[in-house]
This record gives structure tokens, C-alpha cells and sequence, in this order.
């Protein structure tokens, strides 16, 4: 049950005394009448009346929690009505109240409020299926809608969205002494959906408080860590942070410029991130120290940090300016670390009072404009909400699509890892970090994309699967009447990474013949089973899992985009006939083994030794059996390996069932892997930096050229820590020129 906060007034029986904490939020908010008391006492009485039932008295109180919500919008300094749909949103999401009566009693916007913000559960619902599911057993294309309608009403009226961070940074402020599967529920959603959220609104206020308290339970140790860290010296740092205030004070008067110094709060999230990245540890952070200098023009921003540089010297590479070139989301600031008093380092931001008004505020700061006043629209706060646009018409311009493929991209649109690249003509576009020059393509216009055939980055021709830098220039080469192609779907290739462009592929590919898709995704299907070194299987029985009825539907969905080559090809490897000896088989009270080096549960035996065996090299996601062997503990074969037939002709009471472990071992596999191609001057060269790119280890060579056909022949052993890797390496080397085949191979084959 929620408790009171303790800064609350409270009456003598405990209960909030309400007309004084309004007194506190009109010092941020300006209430033009007494409707968010009237809501407030509306709330408390229904909450009240339910309470009394035992199967509400121990569940949240919507009369706290709505007031908590109030309390959070008042510091983003929303408006009055806001405050009062805050205040009643929870009521009515338990069910307490209808909307109806919600209209009736205090209006049609406050009600449509109420209404927006309930819509936003769907995106969680989607995003995240296997915790909330959908409860309300809503069709694909009801999902969509009611996903649409979300987006539409945030377009509308963005206070749907603040007041959904509202609830949902109070509900991770709460959850502390709740059940550990609430508390990882409510943690994961958070971090995943809504500090993104609250990042792309600009809302740094709130985004920094989510993280840090999702990171919390999700990643405990590491949290603790850092904060005990933090803690350690604290009142070190504290002083040395106040002598550097003091200091740049001094300097700021001499100099006649008006500004603020503070210290810097730390967040624990940011710094290890930081760590993660960089590599480095705790004592490498030189954030760790820092200081804010507030100014008020842009001006003395720059002569601000002259003042710095001055003072102190400038660590290399560790200076943006966030003015001259502003973050996607708005946020304005200069960000320069020195060598500080004592050799220390230290990060100085600079920004103008403005400025951090906007990057604690956000889209709060510039929300309430209104359509023929004078001024007209603020443009800063279009720049925050056209990016919810940008996801409603890639909707609208792909036409037919899942509710899963909106949610992706408005997955990515809410993330924070962005490349901002630029046109022929020096315009810049904005995309998702890790994107291609045709994920650029289709960025420009659907029909560029489709006839895309080239790209020159900087002045020079790239693969369309060169990843793209920020400052990069693009140009895009095109055929006329070009199509798209169907390899560009499989997304072990690496040609595009956009769902947005992804979903134009599968759109043009939906609109062709079945006959042609058929044959396509069989064509595609059988290759890359091939390349795998897999048995081809009958695709009847993994097309339930598709929610097909015929393997014809499973190919024909293949070829026409609407599921991903990789998706069969794992559920292919797990339908693989696996048949143990009966003899071999163990009564299920006996306990199992807990999983070995190789991360191989064994089914009723002892903890025995496994090797992997050499003639088929099993990787992680196949279909697997053991053989008893003497000598060598129980040897792992693929369950379609032919040695292993031979084997069980042989003495089939030596196999057994054996299985891939629940959690992933993180230890690589060896595979062997045959190349053929043309021979030219730094093939090798170029196979060997594919491998390094992707991180996989080479243990062995072996090359031979036929003289007579100009042929190429290598035999590769590298380590991969799945068919996934596995796969996407294959499909890296397969598009290098002049490869003919690359495919995965037994030791004991011919070639």
C-alpha cells in the first residue's frame, strides 16, 4: 500500500491535509478555480468507500497515487487541468469511476485527458508481451488501431504522455517494498519504454530519476556498487566541488558576467554506462566531479567557457557543443572536461538559464501553445512531438502493417543511440545508430529505396551494408525501374536496420504473386540450411508455431517478408527428430545434472564429461544427442549428423538425450567453414576482417588455388556462440566479391 510521503501536511488522523499541499503547487502551477480540490475530495471519498471492501484494503490507494501524480506534474509546471486528470486518472483505471461520470462532473477535456492516457497501456501491452499479454484478447488489427490511436492522441495533446510518466515515475518510486516480480516488472518497462520516452521529450528531469531507479533493481550489484563508490569519498568530492564553485564564482565577477555555479548531481546509471562503453573503470569517470555553470546568453556561454579553458587545461576529444548543434531531442548545452585542481578531472557544462529550463523540462516548457495566437506555433516544441509524427505517417505510408512493427519503430524512435548524417545537398536526417546507406534510401523516399543499387559515402562507393557515421555525406545510386531484393529481409546480412524500411521491403514483396513468394522463400529457406549445414525438414510441423496451417504457408510468408529466414531456420533446428535409446533413458525422479562446460544438460545421468564431436561441430540452438563414448566422457553430435547414425546402428544403448543448458554458457563453438571463390589479391585479407569485425576467432587456416580454374579454396575453424552468429558471418562472406559459396561443413567431407 502506497504511504504518504513524509514532506506531505498531514491532519492529526494522518490524512493529507489537501488545501495546504495545493498551496505548494500553486507556487509552481497557476490554479484558476478550486477543480483540483474538488477532484481531490472526489477521489478521497470514492477511495474511501472502496476500502472498506477487504479485497481493495490492501491494494494502492488511487487517492495517494493521484496526488503523487499531481505533485510530479506541478514540477513540470503542467496546467491546472492536467493536474486534475492526474489526480482522477487512477480511479478510473481501477474501475472505481467511469469516464462517463468523469465528463459529467468535470468535463469533456478532462475526461478526453483520462482517456489518452489510458490508451498508452498498449504500448507496453505490445512492447513487451510477455508481461502484460493482451488482457483484453484483442485482435492483431485492434491492437494496431488501438496503438494508432495512442500516437494520435499524444499528437493531440502531448499531457497524455507526461501524465503517463507521472504515474509511471511514481509507480518505480513505490515499488521498493513490493514483491521482486513487481518490482522487476515494473523496473524493466520503465527503463525500456518510458525513460526512453521521457529522454525523446526531452524531459531530463524525469529521465534521469527513471533510469537510476529501474538500474536499481535491475542490475542490483552494479548499482550498489557505484553508489557505494560515490559514497566512499563523498565529502571529499564535495569539498573539492565547492572550492572549484567558489573559484569559478570569483572568476565569473571579474569578468561581468551574471551566472550560477552548482555541483552536478551524479547518476549512477550514466556513469556506469559510461564504464560499459568505454571500458574503463570508476576512478577513470571524469564526471564523477562536476559542475554546472548557468548564464544568461548564449554569448556568455562562450566566454564562460573561455574562462574554463583558462583556468585549467583542455582534455582532447572530450569537448561538445551542444548549442551550435543540438541533440535530436532539443537539448542545448557546451560539455568540456579539464584537469582540475590537483590534477583531477572534471566535466563543466554551460548552458544559458533558458536553455536548462528546457533540458529539465522538455516538451513541458513549450507544450502549451495555442493554434492563432499571436506568435503562432512554439517550433520548439513541433521539433519534440515531429518524430510522433514521423512514426504515424510511416504507418499510413507502408499501408497494410503489424502492431509489432509499430511498436518497433516507435521503439526506435524513442531511443537515444542516434546518427545524424547528410543528403548530397548538405541536409541532415537523422537515424538510428548502426543504420546503412539503404536504410538512408528509404529514410529519403520508399521508390529511392526500392532502386537503390549503390551508395558513395564521403565521395567513395561503399556496400550497401557500410554502417553509417554521424557527419557522414551520403549518395544514393539508383536503376530505374530497380526492385527490391529479398536478401535485403535477412537481417543476418546486415543491409538494413530500420523497422520503417524493413517494413517498406515486406510491403512490396506482400503485393506479389503467392506462386512467386512460394518459390522465393523455398529458394531462400533451402540456401540457407545449406549454408548451416541442416537437414531439410518438414516445415508442417513447425508451421503451427507461425500460426500457419502448411509448411507451403511458412515458405510463402518467408518469401514475402513477413517472417525472417533465421525464425524458421531455429525452429527447423528444434523440431529435428531427436531418438535416444530407450535403454538409455532415465526414470525422471532421478535429479539432472547441472550443466556442464559446454552448457550441456545431461537427462538423468551423473555430471558427466562432454566433448563435442569434430565430424559435426554442434553449435548452441541445435537440435543435439549424446554418445557414450570411452575415454571421452558423452561426445555432443548434431541429432542429423551422420556419424552419428552410424553410431547408433552400431550400439544404439550408448545414446542418450541430452539438451542445451537453460542459460547460455557465453563459450564458443568451433565450426568449420568452406569458402569457394575466385581467387584475387587480399581475399583472405577481407574474409579475416569479417571475422574480426563480427568477433569471432579463426583457430584455423587451410587455402588452396587450382591454377587451371583460378578457384580458391579455404578451410576456416572459427568460434561462433550460436546459429545466429553463425549465420550472419556466413551471410558477411558471402557478400564479399568475387565468394561463390560459403557454407558450414563436417570434418570428414570432401571438397
Amino acid at each position: 500500500m502506497v504511504k504518504v510521503r513524509e514532506d506531505y501536511p498531514c491532519l492529526e488522523d494522518g490524512r493529507v491535509k489537501v488545501e495546504t499541499l495545493l498551496d505548494r503547487i500553486r507556487q509552481k502551477v497557476e490554479l484558476f478555480d478550486d477543480t483540483l480540490l474538488r477532484a481531490c475530495q472526489y477521489v478521497e471519498k470514492i477511495d474511501q468507500e472502496v476500502r472498506r471492501d477487504e479485497v481493495w484494503s490492501s491494494r494502492t490507494s488511487s487517492y495517494l497515487t493521484g496526488l503523487a501524480m499531481a505533485d510530479i506534474l506541478a514540477d513540470l509546471r503542467l496546467d491546472q487541468e492536467s493536474l486534475v486528470a492526474a489526480v482522477l486518472y487512477r480511479s478510473v483505471r481501477e474501475e472505481m469511476v467511469s469516464l462517463l461520470e468523469i465528463q459529467k462532473m468535470f468535463g469533456p477535456d478532462i475526461a478526453e485527458l483520462i482517456e489518452g492516457t489510458l490508451r498508452m497501456a498498449v504500448i507496453s501491452q505490445i512492447m513487451s508481451p510477455d508481461i502484460h499479454g493482451d488482457a483484453l484478447g484483442n485482435s492483431p488489427q485492434q491492437q494496431l488501431d488501438n496503438l494508432r490511436r495512442m500516437l494520435v492522441s499524444m499528437i493531440d495533446d502531448v499531457r497524455v504522455a507526461l501524465i503517463k510518466l507521472a504515474e509511471r515515475t511514481f509507480a518505480i518510486r513505490e515499488v521498493k517494498d513490493a514483491s521482486e516480480e513487481r518490482r522487476m516488472r515494473v523496473a524493466r518497462e520503465v527503463f525500456d519504454i518510458y525513460a526512453p520516452l521521457a529522454h525523446r521529450l526531452g524531459i531530463g528531469h524525469i529521465k534521469w530519476e527513471l533510469e537510476d531507479l529501474s538500474f536499481r533493481y535491475l542490475e542490483p550489484q552494479a548499482y550498489r556498487e557505484i553508489a557505494a563508490l560515490l559514497d566512499e569519498k563523498r565529502l571529499d568530492r564535495q569539498d573539492y566541488i565547492q572550492n572549484v564553485i567558489d573559484l569559478l564564482k570569483k572568476e565569473l565577477q571579474r569578468f561581468a558576467i551574471q551566472g550560477e555555479v552548482s555541483g552536478r548531481a551524479k547518476h549512477i546509471y550514466s556513469i556506469w554506462r559510461k564504464m560499459k562503453r568505454k571500458g574503463i573503470r570508476f576512478s577513470e569517470v571524469y564526471d564523477v566531479r562536476a559542475v554546472r555553470l548557468l548564464v544568461p546568453e548564449i554569448r556568455d556561454c562562450y566566454a564562460a567557457l573561455g574562462i574554463v579553458h583558462s583556468l585549467w587545461r583542455h582534455i582532447p576529444r572530450e569537448f561538445d557543443d551542444y548549442i551550435a548543434s543540438p541533440k535530436e531531442n532539443g537539448y542545448r548545452s557546451l560539455h568540456t572536461a579539464v584537469i582540475g585542481p590537483q590534477g583531477k578531472a572534471l566535466e563543466v557544462q554551460i548552458r544559458t538559464f533558458a536553455m536548462h529550463e528546457e533540458a529539465e523540462l522538455g516538451v513541458c516548457a513549450h507544450w502549451h501553445y495555442k493554434e492563432g495566437t499571436q506568435g503562432g506555433k512554439d517550433r520548439r516544441y513541433e521539433g519534440k512531438i515531429a518524430w510522433l509524427r514521423q512514426v504515424l505517417e510511416w504507418q499510413e505510408d507502408v499501408g497494410e502493417s503489424r502492431a509489432e512493427d509499430l511498436a518497433s519503430y516507435f521503439n526506435q524512435a524513442i531511443q537515444d543511440e542516434r546518427v545524424y548524417v547528410f543528403t548530397r545537398d548538405g541536409h541532415v536526417v537523422d537515424l538510428q545508430a548502426g543504420s546503412t546507406p539503404l536504410d538512408f534510401a528509404y529514410h529519403v523516399h520508399t521508390e529511392v529505396g526500392h532502386s537503390c543499387r549503390g551508395a558513395r559515402v564521403n565521395g567513395r562507393m561503399v556496400p550497401l551494408t557500410y554502417t553509417l557515421s554521424t557527419g557522414d555525406q551520403i549518395e544514393i545510386i539508383t536503376n530505374k525501374g530497380g526492385k527490391p531484393s529479398r536478401d535485403w529481409l535477412n537481417l543476418s546480412l546486415g543491409y538494413l536496420v530500420s523497422t520503417r524500411a524493413i517494413a517498406k521491403v515486406r510491403h512490396w514483396f506482400k503485393a506479389q504473386d503467392r506462386d512467386q513468394n512460394l518459390e522465393a522463400g523455398r529458394e531462400i529457406l533451402n540456401r540457407e540450411l545449406e549454408r548451416l549445414g541442416m537437414a531439410r525438414a518438414d516445415l508442417d510441423s513447425v508451421a503451427p508455431r507461425f500460426n500457419f496451417k502448411t509448411g507451403d504457408d511458412v515458405l510463402v510468408a518467408i518469401g514475402a517478408g513477413d517472417i525472417g529466414v533465421q525464425q524458421v531456420v531455429h525452429a527447423v533446428s528444434e523440431q529435428m527428430p531427436v531418438v535416444a535409446s530407450p535403454v538409455a533413458e532415465i526414470p525422471l525422479k532421478t535429479p539432472r545434472a547441472r550443466p556442464d562446460s559446454h552448457g550441456i544438460d545431461i537427462d538423468g545421468v551423473g555430471n558427466l564429461m562432454t566433448t563435442l564431436a569434430r565430424c559435426c561441430s554442434p553449435v548452441r540452438g541445435e537440435a543435439i544427442l549424446g554418445y557414450i563414448s570411452q575415454g571421452r566422457g558423452v561426445v555432443i553430435h548434431t541429432s542429423i549428423c551422420p556419424e552419428l547414425k552410424r553410431l547408433r546402428e552400431l550400439d544404439p544403448d550408448r545414446i542418450i538425450a541430452v539438451s542445451w543448458g537453460s542459460e547460455p554458457d557465453h563459450q564458443p563453438y568451433p565450426v568449420d567453414v568452406q569458402v569457394r571463390a575466385y581467387d584475387r589479391t587480399g581475399l583472405l585479407r577481407d574474409i579475416t576482417v569479417v571475422l574480426a569485425n563480427e568477433h569471432v576467432n579463426v583457430t584455423g587456416v587451410q587455402t588452396h588455388t587450382d591454377k587451371s580454374s583460378g578457384l580458391a579454396f579455404m578451410r576456416l575453424v572459427i568460434e561462433v556462440g550460436d546459429l545466429n552468429t553463425l549465420g550472419r558471418v556466413l551471410g558477411r562472406i558471402a557478400q564479399l566479391p568475387h565468394v561463390i559459396e560459403v557454407r558450414r561443413v563436417g570434418q570428414g567431407e570432401i571438397h
